[in-house]
Protein backbone atom coordinates (compact mmCIF):
# COMPACT_ATOMS: atom_id res chain seq x y z
CA UNK A 1 0.00 0.00 0.00
CA UNK A 2 1.00 3.64 -0.40
CA UNK A 3 1.82 5.66 2.73
CA UNK A 4 3.41 8.97 3.71
CA UNK A 5 6.30 8.38 6.08
CA UNK A 6 9.34 9.98 7.66
CA UNK A 7 12.76 8.37 7.96
CA UNK A 8 14.15 10.58 10.74
CA UNK A 9 13.14 13.33 13.14
CA UNK A 10 14.07 16.95 12.49
CA UNK A 11 13.02 20.34 11.15
CA UNK A 12 14.41 19.51 7.71
CA UNK A 13 12.64 16.17 7.37
CA UNK A 14 9.94 16.59 4.70
CA UNK A 15 8.67 13.02 4.43
CA UNK A 16 7.94 10.89 1.38
CA UNK A 17 5.26 8.68 -0.17
CA UNK A 18 6.35 5.09 -0.68
CA UNK A 19 5.08 1.52 -0.90
CA UNK A 20 4.94 -0.26 2.46
CA UNK A 21 3.46 -3.57 3.65
CA UNK A 22 -0.21 -3.56 4.61
CA UNK A 23 -0.74 -3.52 8.40
CA UNK A 24 -1.17 -6.76 10.31
CA UNK A 25 -4.63 -7.29 11.81
CA UNK A 26 -4.94 -8.24 15.49
CA UNK A 27 -7.97 -10.11 16.86
CA UNK A 28 -9.39 -6.90 18.37
CA UNK A 29 -8.62 -4.71 15.34
CA UNK A 30 -10.57 -3.20 12.48
CA UNK A 31 -8.77 -2.84 9.13
CA UNK A 32 -9.92 0.44 7.57
CA UNK A 33 -9.50 1.63 3.99
CA UNK A 34 -8.71 5.33 4.52
CA UNK A 35 -10.76 7.80 2.46
CA UNK A 36 -9.56 10.97 4.17
CA UNK A 37 -7.21 11.89 7.01
CA UNK A 38 -6.96 15.06 9.04
CA UNK A 39 -3.73 17.01 9.43
CA UNK A 40 -3.29 18.21 13.02
CA UNK A 41 -0.76 20.49 14.70
CA UNK A 42 0.43 17.31 16.40
CA UNK A 43 1.75 15.87 13.12
CA UNK A 44 4.53 18.43 12.44
CA UNK A 45 5.49 18.22 16.12
CA UNK A 46 5.89 14.45 15.87
CA UNK A 47 7.90 14.90 12.67
CA UNK A 48 10.26 17.30 14.46
CA UNK A 49 10.73 14.76 17.27
CA UNK A 50 9.07 16.79 20.03
CA UNK A 51 7.30 13.73 21.47
CA UNK A 52 9.97 11.07 20.96
CA UNK A 53 10.57 10.80 24.72
CA UNK A 54 6.99 9.93 25.62
CA UNK A 55 6.04 8.40 22.25
CA UNK A 56 9.04 6.29 21.21
CA UNK A 57 8.00 5.42 17.65
CA UNK A 58 10.05 3.17 15.42
CA UNK A 59 11.34 4.78 12.25
CA UNK A 60 10.48 4.92 9.41
CA UNK A 61 7.12 6.16 10.72
CA UNK A 62 3.82 6.67 8.92
CA UNK A 63 2.31 9.95 10.11
CA UNK A 64 -1.38 10.80 10.62
CA UNK A 65 -3.57 10.82 13.71
CA UNK A 66 -7.21 10.54 12.60
CA UNK A 67 -9.28 9.35 9.67
CA UNK A 68 -12.58 8.42 8.08
CA UNK A 69 -12.96 5.38 5.89
CA UNK A 70 -14.59 2.03 5.20
CA UNK A 71 -14.12 -1.17 7.15
CA UNK A 72 -12.26 -3.68 5.00
CA UNK A 73 -11.90 -6.56 7.47
CA UNK A 74 -12.36 -7.18 11.19
CA UNK A 75 -10.39 -9.28 13.65
CA UNK A 76 -11.71 -12.53 15.10
CA UNK A 77 -12.73 -10.82 18.34
CA UNK A 78 -14.67 -7.93 16.78
CA UNK A 79 -18.45 -8.06 16.56
CA UNK A 80 -19.53 -4.40 16.61
CA UNK A 81 -18.25 -3.60 13.11
CA UNK A 82 -18.44 -5.38 9.77
CA UNK A 83 -16.90 -4.95 6.31
CA UNK A 84 -18.49 -2.03 4.48
CA UNK A 85 -19.24 0.05 7.60
CA UNK A 86 -18.36 3.74 7.23
CA UNK A 87 -16.36 4.72 10.30
CA UNK A 88 -14.05 7.36 11.74
CA UNK A 89 -11.38 7.13 14.41
CA UNK A 90 -8.39 8.50 16.26
CA UNK A 91 -6.02 5.51 16.54
CA UNK A 92 -4.21 4.81 19.80
CA UNK A 93 -1.23 7.16 19.95
CA UNK A 94 1.27 4.28 19.78
CA UNK A 95 -0.32 3.02 16.54
CA UNK A 96 -0.71 6.15 14.41
CA UNK A 97 -0.38 6.11 10.61
CA UNK A 98 -3.53 7.42 8.94
CA UNK A 99 -1.66 8.97 5.98
CA UNK A 100 -1.92 5.62 4.21
CA UNK A 101 -4.31 3.58 2.12
CA UNK A 102 -5.03 1.22 5.02
CA UNK A 103 -4.64 1.23 8.81
CA UNK A 104 -5.42 -1.31 11.52
CA UNK A 105 -7.13 0.33 14.51
CA UNK A 106 -8.30 -1.14 17.81
CA UNK A 107 -12.07 -1.59 17.61
CA UNK A 108 -12.46 0.29 20.90
CA UNK A 109 -11.09 3.42 19.21
CA UNK A 110 -13.53 3.36 16.28
CA UNK A 111 -17.06 4.78 15.88
CA UNK A 112 -19.59 4.79 13.07
CA UNK A 113 -19.26 7.91 10.91
CA UNK A 114 -21.99 10.54 11.36
CA UNK A 115 -24.53 9.84 8.62
CA UNK A 116 -24.85 13.52 7.71
CA UNK A 117 -21.15 14.05 6.96
CA UNK A 118 -18.96 13.24 3.98
CA UNK A 119 -15.79 11.25 4.55
CA UNK A 120 -13.72 14.44 4.38
CA UNK A 121 -15.95 16.21 6.91
CA UNK A 122 -15.91 13.24 9.27
CA UNK A 123 -12.12 12.89 9.07
CA UNK A 124 -11.76 16.47 10.32
CA UNK A 125 -13.22 15.65 13.73
CA UNK A 126 -11.83 12.73 15.76
CA UNK A 127 -8.67 14.22 17.29
CA UNK A 128 -9.94 17.76 17.85
CA UNK A 129 -13.40 16.70 19.02
CA UNK A 130 -11.99 14.17 21.49
CA UNK A 131 -9.53 16.80 22.71
CA UNK A 132 -12.36 19.28 23.32
CA UNK A 133 -14.51 16.61 25.01
CA UNK A 134 -11.76 15.35 27.30
CA UNK A 135 -10.77 18.90 28.26
CA UNK A 136 -14.22 20.45 28.77
CA UNK A 137 -16.45 17.52 29.76
CA UNK A 138 -14.10 15.02 31.37
CA UNK A 139 -11.52 17.31 33.01
CA UNK A 140 -13.29 20.65 33.55
CA UNK A 141 -16.76 19.11 34.02
CA UNK A 142 -18.11 22.30 32.47
CA UNK A 143 -21.61 23.22 33.65
CA UNK A 144 -24.37 25.45 32.29
CA UNK A 145 -23.79 29.10 33.15
CA UNK A 146 -20.07 28.76 33.72
CA UNK A 147 -17.64 31.00 31.86
CA UNK A 148 -14.94 29.41 29.72
CA UNK A 149 -12.11 31.05 27.78
CA UNK A 150 -10.99 29.04 24.74
CA UNK A 151 -7.80 30.29 23.12
CA UNK A 152 -7.31 30.32 19.34
CA UNK A 153 -10.97 30.10 18.42
CA UNK A 154 -10.35 29.75 14.69
CA UNK A 155 -8.03 26.76 15.08
CA UNK A 156 -8.91 23.09 14.77
CA UNK A 157 -9.55 22.47 18.47
CA UNK A 158 -10.96 25.95 19.04
CA UNK A 159 -13.71 25.71 16.43
CA UNK A 160 -15.03 22.47 17.95
CA UNK A 161 -14.48 23.50 21.58
CA UNK A 162 -16.55 26.67 21.12
CA UNK A 163 -19.47 24.68 19.71
CA UNK A 164 -19.21 22.02 22.44
CA UNK A 165 -19.03 24.60 25.23
CA UNK A 166 -22.13 26.39 23.88
CA UNK A 167 -23.95 23.06 23.68
CA UNK A 168 -23.07 22.52 27.35
CA UNK A 169 -24.63 25.88 28.22
CA UNK A 170 -21.45 27.82 28.98
CA UNK A 171 -20.62 31.48 28.32
CA UNK A 172 -17.70 31.41 25.86
CA UNK A 173 -14.89 33.86 25.21
CA UNK A 174 -12.13 33.27 22.67
CA UNK A 175 -9.32 34.93 20.71
CA UNK A 176 -8.63 35.24 17.01
CA UNK A 177 -7.11 37.64 14.49
CA UNK A 178 -8.94 40.65 13.01
CA UNK A 179 -10.26 39.00 9.80
CA UNK A 180 -11.83 36.11 11.74
CA UNK A 181 -13.72 37.97 14.49
CA UNK A 182 -17.19 37.87 12.90
CA UNK A 183 -16.65 34.34 11.63
CA UNK A 184 -15.76 33.03 15.13
CA UNK A 185 -18.79 34.82 16.61
CA UNK A 186 -20.92 32.87 14.16
CA UNK A 187 -19.57 29.65 15.70
CA UNK A 188 -21.23 30.69 18.97
CA UNK A 189 -18.61 32.63 20.94
CA UNK A 190 -20.16 35.29 23.21
CA UNK A 191 -16.99 37.39 23.43
CA UNK A 192 -14.28 37.45 20.78
CA UNK A 193 -10.95 39.13 21.59
CA UNK A 194 -9.01 40.39 18.57
CA UNK A 195 -5.52 39.65 19.86
CA UNK A 196 -4.07 42.28 17.52
CA UNK A 197 -6.14 44.96 19.24
CA UNK A 198 -6.73 43.69 22.81
CA UNK A 199 -5.05 41.75 25.59
CA UNK A 200 -7.33 38.97 26.86
CA UNK A 201 -5.64 39.12 30.28
CA UNK A 202 -6.93 42.64 30.87
CA UNK A 203 -10.24 42.30 28.98
CA UNK A 204 -11.60 39.20 30.78
CA UNK A 205 -12.32 38.51 34.46
CA UNK A 206 -13.79 35.85 36.76
CA UNK A 207 -13.72 32.88 34.40
CA UNK A 208 -14.30 29.34 35.62
CA UNK A 209 -12.25 27.50 32.97
CA UNK A 210 -9.45 28.32 30.54
CA UNK A 211 -8.52 25.97 27.70
CA UNK A 212 -4.95 26.85 26.71
CA UNK A 213 -3.49 25.71 23.39
CA UNK A 214 -0.73 28.29 23.00
CA UNK A 215 2.64 29.03 24.63
CA UNK A 216 4.06 29.68 28.08
CA UNK A 217 3.26 33.41 28.08
CA UNK A 218 -0.43 32.88 27.26
CA UNK A 219 -0.60 30.05 29.79
CA UNK A 220 0.68 32.16 32.67
CA UNK A 221 -1.39 35.22 31.75
CA UNK A 222 -4.49 33.01 31.71
CA UNK A 223 -4.20 32.76 35.50
CA UNK A 224 -5.14 36.45 35.71
CA UNK A 225 -8.64 35.87 34.33
CA UNK A 226 -9.56 32.85 36.47
CA UNK A 227 -11.53 33.23 39.66
CA UNK A 228 -10.54 31.30 42.82
CA UNK A 229 -11.53 27.68 42.37
CA UNK A 230 -11.13 27.95 38.59
CA UNK A 231 -9.46 25.41 36.33
CA UNK A 232 -6.58 26.07 33.91
CA UNK A 233 -6.36 23.27 31.34
CA UNK A 234 -3.54 23.11 28.81
CA UNK A 235 -3.27 20.86 25.77
CA UNK A 236 0.12 22.31 24.81
CA UNK A 237 2.01 21.69 28.05
CA UNK A 238 3.85 21.60 30.26
CA UNK A 239 2.99 18.01 31.22
CA UNK A 240 2.53 17.14 34.88
CA UNK A 241 3.59 14.26 37.17
CA UNK A 242 -0.06 13.15 37.14
CA UNK A 243 0.13 12.79 33.36
CA UNK A 244 3.38 10.83 33.66
CA UNK A 245 1.80 8.46 36.18
CA UNK A 246 -1.29 7.95 34.00
CA UNK A 247 0.91 6.99 31.05
CA UNK A 248 3.10 4.71 33.15
CA UNK A 249 6.26 6.65 32.33
CA UNK A 250 9.52 5.85 34.10
CA UNK A 251 10.47 7.61 37.35
CA UNK A 252 13.13 9.86 35.71
CA UNK A 253 10.61 11.15 33.16
CA UNK A 254 8.11 11.78 35.93
CA UNK A 255 10.70 13.94 37.70
CA UNK A 256 11.43 15.84 34.49
CA UNK A 257 7.74 16.63 34.11
CA UNK A 258 7.55 17.62 37.75
CA UNK A 259 10.29 20.19 37.08
CA UNK A 260 8.79 21.37 33.77
CA UNK A 261 5.39 22.07 35.33
CA UNK A 262 6.52 23.20 38.79
CA UNK A 263 6.35 26.90 37.91
CA UNK A 264 2.82 26.94 36.56
CA UNK A 265 1.55 24.53 39.24
CA UNK A 266 2.96 26.78 41.98
CA UNK A 267 1.49 29.93 40.44
CA UNK A 268 -1.88 28.22 40.03
CA UNK A 269 -1.85 27.06 43.64
CA UNK A 270 -1.12 30.60 44.89
CA UNK A 271 -4.03 31.85 42.78
CA UNK A 272 -6.31 29.16 44.20
CA UNK A 273 -6.91 27.42 40.87
CA UNK A 274 -6.19 23.95 39.50
CA UNK A 275 -3.76 23.28 36.65
CA UNK A 276 -4.22 20.21 34.43
CA UNK A 277 -2.43 18.98 31.32
CA UNK A 278 -4.56 17.02 28.83
CA UNK A 279 -2.99 14.78 26.19
CA UNK A 280 -5.99 13.37 24.40
CA UNK A 281 -6.45 9.63 24.01
CA UNK A 282 -8.37 7.47 21.59
CA UNK A 283 -11.88 6.57 22.78
CA UNK A 284 -14.48 5.09 20.47
CA UNK A 285 -17.29 5.39 23.03
CA UNK A 286 -16.71 9.14 23.44
CA UNK A 287 -16.48 9.48 19.67
CA UNK A 288 -19.86 7.76 19.44
CA UNK A 289 -21.33 10.41 21.75
CA UNK A 290 -19.76 13.10 19.57
CA UNK A 291 -21.40 11.43 16.56
CA UNK A 292 -24.82 12.06 18.11
CA UNK A 293 -23.94 15.75 18.66
CA UNK A 294 -22.85 16.06 15.03
CA UNK A 295 -26.01 14.39 13.75
CA UNK A 296 -28.13 16.73 15.89
CA UNK A 297 -26.36 19.78 14.48
CA UNK A 298 -24.74 20.80 17.78
CA UNK A 299 -21.26 20.39 16.26
CA UNK A 300 -20.49 21.26 12.65
CA UNK A 301 -17.05 20.54 11.15
CA UNK A 302 -15.04 23.53 9.93
CA UNK A 303 -12.74 22.83 7.00
CA UNK A 304 -10.13 25.16 5.57
CA UNK A 305 -8.47 23.20 2.75
CA UNK A 306 -8.36 19.70 1.30
CA UNK A 307 -5.10 18.46 -0.25
CA UNK A 308 -4.65 15.39 -2.46
CA UNK A 309 -2.75 12.55 -0.83
CA UNK A 310 0.13 13.16 -3.25
CA UNK A 311 0.64 16.58 -1.62
CA UNK A 312 0.60 15.46 2.03
CA UNK A 313 3.87 17.32 2.45
CA UNK A 314 2.14 20.54 1.35
CA UNK A 315 -0.73 19.93 3.78
CA UNK A 316 1.73 19.55 6.66
CA UNK A 317 3.53 22.74 5.67
CA UNK A 318 0.21 24.63 5.51
CA UNK A 319 -0.76 23.51 9.03
CA UNK A 320 2.71 24.27 10.35
CA UNK A 321 2.27 27.83 9.08
CA UNK A 322 -0.37 28.34 11.79
CA UNK A 323 -2.94 30.21 9.72
CA UNK A 324 -5.53 27.51 9.04
CA UNK A 325 -9.19 28.31 9.80
CA UNK A 326 -10.54 25.05 11.11
CA UNK A 327 -9.13 21.81 9.74
CA UNK A 328 -6.89 20.76 6.87
CA UNK A 329 -7.46 17.38 5.23
CA UNK A 330 -5.68 14.91 2.99
CA UNK A 331 -7.99 12.98 0.64
CA UNK A 332 -7.00 9.60 -0.75
CA UNK A 333 -8.14 8.37 -4.16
Amino acid sequence: MKAFLIDRYGKNETGRIDEVPAPALRDDDVLIRVHAASVNALDPKIRRGEFKVILPYRLPLILGNDLAGTVERVGAGVSQFKPGDEVYARPDDDRIGTFAEFIAVSATSVALKPHNLTMVEAASLPLVALTAWQALVETAQLKPGQKVFIQAGSGGVGTVAIQLAKHLGAFVATTTSTPNVAWVKDLGADVVIDYRQQDFATALRDYDVVLNSLGKDELERSLQILKPGGHLISISGPPTPTFATARGLAWPLKQVMRLLSRGIRSKAKRKGVTYSFVFMRADGAQLGTITSLVESGAIVPVIDRVFPFEDTQGALAYVEGGRAKGKVLVELP
